[in-house]
């Protein structure tokens, strides 16, 4: 007889139901930056690697180009970014944070940053889920496509 699957369980569960909670709490954390937690992480890329390509963008967020082009748009729209024709290649779309993004920095970092000390987890048990959560990744990452078909 087949071990019943009970919901919870399962790891994907957890990480489901924390991944919801994130949400929940970024959103409330970015609420007076008008920014949702996809812009965030835009934001958080181009202030760690400077202008970058919309493709170097997307493969550094791992969002696909359906995702990615309707929200720099709305960055831009929203002054955060600028996105500009590279002068060398036509076909490629450069993104660069704009002085309001560059301005707005610090207070994010702060901000947000005072949140996550909400969670009352030690950095050392913080950077241990992390780890574990790469881990995970990093594992699923490695199981082609074709061994679930």
């Amino acid at each position: 007889m087949v071990k019943p699957i009970l919901l919870d369980e399962q790891l994907c569960f957890s990480i489901y139901k924390a991944q919801k909670q994130y949400n929940h709490f970024y959103a409330q954390a970015l609420s007076q930056f008008k920014l949702t937690y996809p812009q965030y992480i835009t934001l958080l890329s181009l202030y760690e690697h400077g202008t970058m390509s919309v493709k170097e963008v997307g493969q550094t967020l791992a969002l696909d180009s359906g995702t990615l082009t309707p929200l720099m748009k709305r960055l831009e729209k929203d002054g955060w970014i600028t996105r500009t024709r590279s002068k060398e290649d036509e076909r490629r779309v450069d993104v660069a944070l704009t002085q309001k993004a560059l301005d707005e920095r610090d207070a994010i970092f702060e901000h947000v940053g005072s949140c996550t000390e909400m969670m009352n987890l030690s950095q050392s048990d913080y950077n241990a889920i992390k780890l574990q959560v790469d881990t995970v990744d990093a594992h699923l990452s490695a199981i082609p496509d074709t061994a679930l078909s």
